[in-house]
């Protein structure tokens, strides 16, 4: 089964989800003045299969969800619901490997601002 999340223009989605990933939510409640859930209420949604950018709408298409676990118990997936999503260790495993590393760091802003420091970490692929 596929299930279609909508979202409107002005939402933004998290720029590392993609194709591939598992989509995860769960119901939030408000306590204290902060929206809170409980760790042992996630629910897995299912596959991202598809995500497209339209012009009135951002969709996200998920598949192999269980349609029982969106509508019944205290999990309903609804507007105050807090959508995650988690990476394919196969596929995203590891860091940089090669020779060399390039580089382009870019400032978008009008004011002046300092780097204090740029880390990474590098296997050497070749022996």
């Amino acid at each position: 089964m596929q299930i279609t999340l909508t979202f409107s223009p002005t939402t933004h989605l998290n720029s590392s989800l993609q194709v591939g990933d598992t989509m995860w939510y769960v119901a939030t409640s408000a306590i204290g003045g902060y929206n809170t859930a409980a760790k042992e209420s996630v629910v897995k949604l299912g596959r991202v299969e598809e995500i497209s950018n339209e012009l009135l709408q951002r969709i996200v298409k998920v598949s192999n969800y269980d349609p029982q676990a969106l509508t019944s118990g205290p999990n309903i997936l609804d507007t105050n619901s807090f959508l995650m999503f988690s990476k394919d260790n196969k596929a995203n495993l590891g860091g940089l490997n090669g020779y060399y590393a390039e580089v382009n760091l870019t400032n978008n802003s009008d004011e002046k601002i300092e780097l204090y420091s740029i880390g990474s970490e590098i296997v050497q692929s070749s022996k």
